[in-house]
């Protein structure tokens, strides 16, 4: 039985082994309090220790953990990340901002009667809420 509630989001993420560069860019699948899944190019075993980087959301938010497991797919390879069990604030705070950018990307595709450009959506909504955010310290 899962312990926290998953919610769905497809932007860009980056996961980062730690102590490498970053890998290429992956999709988000979904996320929760206690993790978050990923579409990746490649396989990584399970226990490697990596940062999940969401590049949309700032160049300073990044979230350690660990792969939990991973599956194939047709093409591709899904990865479960489990968080850290450091700062569960620094989590929320992560998965809250993700489910207010893809509310404000539904909203803003709704007004305009198509799909629009994440990145475009995604720096509107920067801008908006640039002066009240400030990520919870760690």
């Amino acid at each position: 039985m899962r312990r926290f509630l998953r919610h769905s989001s497809n932007l860009p993420v980056e996961l980062r082994l730690r102590r490498h560069s970053p890998s290429a860019s992956q999709r988000l699948d979904n996320i929760s309090l206690g993790g978050a899944a990923c579409h990746s190019s490649h396989a990584l075993p399970q226990g490697t220790p990596v940062t999940l980087h969401i590049p949309l959301l700032g160049e300073q938010l990044a979230y350690p953990g660990q792969v939990a497991w991973c599956t194939g797919q047709s093409e591709h390879y899904l990865l479960g990340v489990a968080f850290s069990e450091d700062a569960p604030e620094l989590r929320a705070h992560m998965v809250e901002e993700i489910c207010n950018l893809e509310r404000y990307r539904k909203h803003r595709e709704q007004l305009a009667g198509q799909v629009l450009p994440l990145e475009l959506i995604a720096e509107e909504w920067r801008e908006q809420r640039l002066a009240s955010f400030s990520p919870p310290k760690p």
